[in-house]
């Protein structure tokens, strides 16, 4: 028990109670915008802001986190990886398993793709009032997680009725033309024929292309700018 406690733990003190839950840390997010407390903006920027900081109270990560620090603050970052790695098997389920007349399925895998898709660029454009995360190379880790499942998902997408020149033999098919087109290759041996396989297509590639990339960027050079991850620790 100590041997999984030391190697999914770590050395977190369990003892470190931070001021705030993720819940309220988010709600403070949201009013330092509002009030401008990092950045001078207005406008569409600050609307577009404001949205992103709000959309993470409607999905379940941050309850999650929050539930999770109750237990204990070192178990906030295992809930979330034990949590990010169910979002990656769910789609892979519903493929594997040929679940795509399950409408209440697709629904939930809609819902939680939603969070990655408006998580990731909340972290870069609406974070004033977050700390530094302990490990960038775990952000980094997490954010290959986020890239297999957003795949994983349009995988189920693309299944989802005859959206490609040549039907998928089989759900590893699937997986292939989402990684290739998410990649912008396009080797041509699939493509989408439908109105709904080209709009997937397209928001999938404006999605990699747009976010992903600027999001390992910002990563990879540890970007710091006033008020976003500007904080040594999680309590003000």
């Amino acid at each position: 028990m100590s041997f999984l406690k030391k190697l999914l733990i770590g050395k977190v003190s369990e003892n470190f109670k931070p001021k705030y839950n993720p819940v309220q840390r988010r709600m403070l997010n949201i009013r330092a915008i509002w009030n401008n407390d990092h950045q001078d903006d207005n406008g569409i920027e600050k609307i577009f802001r404001l949205f992103l900081s709000i959309s993470q109270l409607l999905f379940p990560g941050i309850y999650v986190k929050t539930i999770a620090a109750k237990i204990g603050y070192a178990y906030k970052d295992l809930a979330m990886d034990i949590y990010i790695l169910l979002k990656v098997a769910f789609p892979l389920v519903i493929l594997i398993n040929g679940w795509l007349n399950y409408p209440i399925l697709i629904w939930i895998l809609v819902y939680l793709i939603l969070e990655t898709i408006l998580y990731i660029p909340t972290l870069i454009f609406a974070s004033d009032l977050f700390a530094r995360p302990r490990s960038y190379k775990r952000s980094m880790l997490l954010l290959f997680f986020n890239y297999l499942e957003v795949i994983i998902a349009f995988g189920v997408f693309y299944s989802l009725g005859q959206n490609t020149n040549i039907p998928f033999a089989h759900w590893s098919d699937a997986l292939y033309f989402s990684l290739m087109t998410s990649n912008t290759i396009g080797y041509g041996d699939y493509y989408p024929i439908t109105t709904f396989g080209k709009f997937l297509a397209s928001v999938q590639a404006m999605f990699f292309l747009s976010f992903v990339i600027l999001f390992l960027n910002f990563f990879s050079t540890k970007v710091k700018s006033k008020g976003y991850f500007d904080i040594d620790n999680e309590d003000l």
